[in-house]
């Protein structure tokens, strides 16, 4: 698919991305209580009675909330993920083992735990200890333990390209599955946050200096204005996109492309943009040009801080992931593009509720009405069936076609207490939440074959609940009977798929039921 850059979007367009984006921003208080929570985990590390403090522990933040591309969670009841790097300045790989850090981190911030009260010990991950705090508080912090990179190790970075002015910060941090986890060894996974937001920054230079800048004018000095405050196009841009990929892959989490591909890419491909759709379209165009192809066929994306990480090393040994990153471009390609010049703000919500989720889509039509006719505001159930038909988290068969007979649902039926079982009908009458339903699908394919049921459900229930559906089911039992339930309010389809030796047998077409 050709995809040519086109800076021209509608006004209505850019309003509706800006109206988007503040949907999915994360509130002030929830940075300013992340940024309460390390600066006390700092504090405790460094008070006399630690055993750290000889070593000066540093903590600070890094990731999304770093860069200032974070957004909600998905479901409004999961957690924030709050990374942060536990870096001891005085403390060298010479002398010590990744595990011997590991356990001394994770023995202070034990007692950390027992003396704030926190309902939930630290659990230890693969590199860092993550802290969970009350559920009111609505996210975790995860730190990890490192220590300096030292000169031999920022020579080396140097030696492979990283300016000078960002290797100054790398860190080398635990992980247990590194072959020298419990030996002292002067070769440490390396990282470099602190590295990686300036490289981040300098992509957006100009742009984050005038909006700071306009900030001051009216707030006050611009050194005090905090970053996560400043939102560029290309922040706003990223967090865009990584809301089109939780929503696509949303039954499918482990094929998702990861926010640091999607934020490198985006990275690059920005070229000071003034505004959303512009920066949006413009990276959409050319993110897949910074990905780099060697001549054994490896897909590389650099670390641009530590080009001999790379960030898509699992695409060789799970195609698929790479396949997903494709599928994901291409559709977010489609879904912009298709109404970046439209002045139709009800096309554009039905776009974006389908792309983006109906949560957000749904608020913005409250605080600013579509008015159709007889003066009749949209509302979100007004897309109907064309919403779940073209659901972005219906994910497309993956089976090569290869007809042997046919399928069909050919009973359904609905039941509730106090009524007898109901037939029903695709795109029937209304249903009432609270109830079951039943599928029974028939096949003239010969057997042995396999059964696959996709459901693909849409509304804010589903949203709210994190329990958006799009992916295929196999049940070893059951097979040609699929058992559901009216939980959810919103248009949702269900089709049976009929697999015979790894191929696209039959399949039964969607049947669509309506919940309110």
């Amino acid at each position: 698919m050709t995809f040519h850059f086109t800076p021209r979007a509608s006004r209505e367009f850019e309003d509706f991305l800006e109206a988007l984006e503040a949907e999915l921003e994360i509130p002030p208080s929830r940075y300013e209580a992340a940024e309460r929570s390390y600066h006390s985990v700092g504090d405790w590390l460094n008070r006399p009675e630690s055993k750290l403090q000889r070593f000066e522990p540093q903590v600070y933040v890094q990731g999304s909330f770093r860069l200032g591309t974070a957004i909600k969670p998905l479901s409004e009841k999961d957690e924030y993920d709050v990374d942060a790097i536990c870096e001891m300045r005085r403390m060298a790989k010479e002398h010590y083992s990744q595990s011997q850090l590991k356990d001394m981190l994770g023995n202070e911030l034990a007692t950390y735990v027992e003396e704030r009260g926190m309902n939930k010990p630290a659990s230890e991950r693969r590199r860092c200890w993550t802290l969970h705090y009350a559920d009111g508080s609505q996210f975790h912090l995860d730190v990890t333990p490192a220590v300096p990179q030292g000169d031999d190790g920022r020579r080396l970075l140097r030696m492979i390209g990283v300016p000078p002015e960002l290797t100054g910060a790398a860190i080398a941090i635990t992980d247990r599955e590194h072959a020298n986890y419990r030996r002292i060894s002067s070769d440490w996974p390396r990282s470099n946050p602190k590295g990686y937001c300036e490289w981040f920054k300098s992509r957006m230079s100009a742009v984050l200096a005038r909006r700071k800048a306009a900030m001051a004018a009216t707030r006050a000095e611009v050194e005090r204005i905090p970053d996560y405050k400043v939102r560029t196009p290309l922040q706003s841009a990223i967090k865009l996109l990584k809301r089109h990929r939780d929503i696509m892959f949303s039954g499918s989490p482990d094929e998702a492309p990861i926010s640091i591909i999607i934020t490198t890419l985006s990275a690059h491909a920005y070229r000071g943009e003034e505004t959303t759709a512009d920066a949006l379209t413009r990276v959409l165009t050319d993110m897949r040009d910074y990905i780099l192809v060697g001549r054994d066929g490896v897909h590389r994306i650099p670390n641009p801080t530590d080009p001999e990480e790379n960030f898509a090393d699992k695409w060789q040994e799970k195609p698929e992931l790479r396949n997903a990153f494709d599928e994901w471009l291409e559709r977010a390609r489609t879904d912009f593009q298709s109404v970046s010049r439209s002045r139709d703000r009800k096309q554009i919500a039905w776009v974006m509720s389908r792309a983006m989720g109906t949560i957000p889509v749904d608020r913005i039509l409250q605080k600013h009405p579509i008015t159709v006719a007889d003066n009749l505001p949209v509302r979100i159930r007004d897309f109907g069936r064309d919403l779940v038909m073209r659901a972005n988290h219906r994910r497309a068969p993956r089976w090569p076609n290869a007809p042997a007979g046919q399928a069909r649902i050919e009973e359904a039926t609905f039941t509730r207490d106090g009524f007898r079982p109901e037939r029903l009908q695709s795109e029937g009458r209304i249903l009432e939440k609270g109830g079951d339903l039943r599928f029974v699908a028939h096949t003239t394919v010969p057997a042995p074959y396999r059964v696959y049921w996709q459901i693909v459900n849409t509304g804010t229930d589903a949203e709210r609940a994190n329990g958006l559906r799009g992916s295929f089911e196999y049940f070893e039992k059951g097979g040609l009977t699929k058992k559901e339930s009216t939980k959810f309010g919103g248009p949702h389809s269900i089709e049976c798929f009929i697999v015979k030796n790894g191929r696209l047998a039959a399949r039964s077409g969607a049947f669509v039921v309506t919940i309110r």
